[in-house]
């Protein structure tokens, strides 16, 4: 995939984005592609099945270009099982990230523009909405 560089105010090499018609996917896995199966239980890692809507859309998206990274509170020691499970269920990504930070309610600051879609039970292609954020005071 082909990166755009950029630069910041002083000129300086800042770091390099994506084309803008180009999504970067980051799609949790336990209670979004799949049962929401805690690290405490990794023998049903393996045997859950994924939801079909799920599926579906994060492979559209992947055939239409977009860059989809997995991550997952899971640990590195349930990399092998995770990645085999993926494999075995046909997703299609490019990286799976592990050791997210358990607990939910993220607030994700970043220099790079993000957007964020809670997961509530349905995989669909997205549309705009216009909602209330919070940001930093000017």
């Amino acid at each position: 995939m082909e990166l755009k560089n950029l630069k910041d105010d002083a000129g300086n090499n800042a770091s390099p984005i994506l084309p803008e018609d180009v999504k970067n996917f980051l799609i949790d896995i336990d209670g979004t592609i799949t049962d929401d199966i805690p690290n405490e239980e990794p023998e049903r890692m393996a045997t859950c099945l994924p939801y079909p809507d799920a599926l579906e859309i994060c492979n559209k998206w992947y055939d239409e270009g977009h860059v989809i990274t997995f991550f997952t509170s899971r640990t590195e020691a349930h990399r092998e099982v995770t990645t085999a499970w993926l494999e075995k269920h046909g997703f299609k990504y490019q990286h799976l990230l592990m050791g997210k930070p358990r607990g939910g309610n993220y607030h994700w600051i970043d220099n790079h523009m993000v957007r964020a879609t809670r997961y509530k039970g349905k995989f669909t292609d997205l549309v705009e909405k216009n909602v209330n954020i919070e940001v930093f005071k000017s």
